[in-house]
Order: structure tokens, then C-alpha cells, then sequence
């Protein structure tokens, strides 16, 4: 789909589909006035490679939801391009969702209820609901149950899958914020103190050799890819759109960046297909080294 159009009460989930949507690629837009939407298919038409996911609820007042169906009827955009798709949850439900968060209904007001706002929030967009392709009932739907429903429907067997990073760097400039695992390679042999590699990096032949002949460094990479295999699909079934696996030796010249560069390959070729975006940074690595040809990018 080009185009998705994303719409549903206050609290069935609206605001989480769109950033599922926004990981999957597509650029999101949430709450555009009606009145702006031919405008704004109109540029979407000309975008032949990009997706675009808009969020429409009942603050859209400024215009008339009905007249939804003679801007896309008017519009250039093929009708196999483009989907509705309507998000609620049961009213009782609502109630509670805004209970526990405390927030305020954008429709409520001194004048008006929480019950009353709700009615009237069905009533604005009883237009969308007769247009919607797809209604999802978002009650029994936790976050990760409304993601992964979202991204079903609108990606299936397209989705992106879950980003990996593999980062490595010198604990001696500072360990990544970041990083959702780090493990320390302090206690493997260091090439630092074979002279004629203490100016290359692990991206240089000869630090891939001798590293390579190293028994312990073959075993350390063994182990960290077992144990990251295992628990990978464990963070991809709780919908995370990242993870960050970081590698650090003293410097993060030569150790973290030959372990790093294998575990990418090791990655890239295990999860192919379910994860497309696998990469490697060196975070420490001099830049000149960085010029160096080298497998710096495993993405799929």
C-alpha cells in the first residue's frame, strides 16, 4: 500500500499503529485537517517510492469526514494503493484506558463527559467507519498484540523485520548508551602488541589473520552468537524496531572490530529473511582506517 489511512476513537491505538508504521518505513502524518488532504495526495501521488500512513481522528472537525470519500474519488491515487483502516475498542474499555492514563479526552471539556465526548467521538467518524477496508477490534489487544496485528495487515511477509547493530569500541573512550548487550573482549589476545599490527585494525588482513588463528577469540564468537541466536527472536516476538549488540576491547581498534565484522556476517546469514537490516559500525576505529576498503555494511 502507497497510502494508509489510520483512524479510530481516542485510546483503541492509533497513535501506536502509526509508529509501527513509522519503523516499517512509511512516512506518517497524524492529525491532518480534511481540508488539507487533497493537497497532500496530490504530492503523495508524485512520490512513486515512498509509503505514506496519515492519521485521521475527531480533531479533523475543521472539515467534514464525508467528504473522505470524494477526495480519494477525485484523486489520482489508484484504489489498489490505498487502504482505510479503523481502530476501536469497547467503550467500557476506553473508560478504563483513560482512568489508569489520566489523560484527557480531546473532545471533553467542562460541559462535556468522558461518556458524552465518546459518543460524539463515534458520531464524527462514523463516516470513516463506513468506508474503512479493515475494522480492528483493539479490546483484547495488548501493545504487542496491536502491533503485530497492525503489521500483518498492512506489511505481512514485507516487513522490515527487526534492525540489528552490531557496534564495537574501546572502553577506554566510553562504552555506547545505547547498547541492549555489551560484551567485554579485554581478555583476548591483543594484537596491539604485535608490532607490525599495532597501526592496522580488524579490517586489515593481517589482524584477520592472526586473529583468526587464535583458538580463544574463535571460541568467544562461537559463544556470543549461540547465545544472541537464541534470544533474537525473542526481542523480534516482543516487537522491538532495534537491537543493539556492543563489542568492546581496550581501544576498539583491532578485537572488537574483527569480532564485531564476524558476528554481523554470522547475523546477516542466520536471520535472513526475518531480519533485512543488519549492520556493522566501529564506533573508536581511526579515520583513517574507516577509508580502508573493509565489509563495514551487512545490510540485507
Amino acid at each position: 500500500m502507497r497510502l494508509l489511512v489510520i483512524s479510530g476513537r481516542s485510546g483503541s491505538g492509533k497513535t501506536s499503529a502509526l509508529q509501527l508504521l513509522e519503523d516499517e518505513g512509511y512516512t506518517c502524518i497524524d492529525n491532518i485537517p480534511v481540508t488539507l488532504l487533497p493537497i497532500l495526495i496530490d504530492y503523495i501521488c508524485q512520490q512513486k517510492d515512498r509509503r505514506f500512513a496519515l492519521g485521521i481522528d475527531a480533531r479533523n472537525i475543521d472539515g467534514d469526514l464525508g467528504d473522505l470519500v470524494r477526495i480519494f474519488a477525485r484523486s489520482d491515487i489508484p484504489k489498489d494503493e490505498y487502504k482505510v483502516i479503523y481502530l476501536d475498542t469497547r467503550t467500557e474499555i476506553l473508560h478504563k484506558r483513560f482512568s489508569e492514563t489520566r489523560r484527557k479526552h480531546p473532545l471533553s471539556d467542562e460541559q462535556t463527559s468522558l461518556s458524552e465526548a465518546l459518543e460524539k467521538e463515534r458520531d464524527i467518524l462514523s463516516p470513516i467507519i463506513d468506508i474503512a477496508n479493515i475494522i480492528v477490534d483493539t479490546t483484547e489487544l495488548n501493545l504487542h498484540d496491536l502491533r503485530r496485528t497492525i503489521r500483518d495487515i498492512t506489511v505481512g511477509d514485507q516487513s522490515t523485520g527487526m534492525a540489528i547493530s552490531v557496534v564495537s569500541f574501546g572502553f577506554k573512550h566510553g562504552a555506547p548508551t545505547n547498547a541492549d548487550f555489551t560484551f567485554d573482549v579485554r581478555s583476548l589476545p591483543n594484537p596491539h602488541w604485535v608490532p607490525e599490527l599495532r597501526l592496522e585494525t580488524g579490517l586489515d588482513e593481517g589482524v584477520i589473520n592472526y586473529l583468526s588463528s587464535q583458538e580463544s577469540v574463535m571460541e568467544m564468537i562461537d559463544d556470543i552468537a549461540q547465545f544472541m541466536t537464541k534470544w533474537i527472536p525473542s526481542f523480534q516476538g516482543n516487537n522491538r524496531s532495534y537491537l543493539t549488540i556492543a563489542i568492546g576491547c581496550t581501544g576498539g581498534m583491532h578485537r572488537s572490530v574483527f569480532i564485531s565484522e564476524r558476528l554481523a556476517e554470522r547475523f546477516a546469514e542466520q536471520f535472513k529473511g526475518l531480519h533485512k537490516n543488519v549492520q556493522v559500525r566501529h564506533q573508536h576505529i581511526r579515520k583513517k582506517a574507516m577509508l580502508k576498503p573493509g565489509p563495514q555494511d551487512h545490510s540485507k
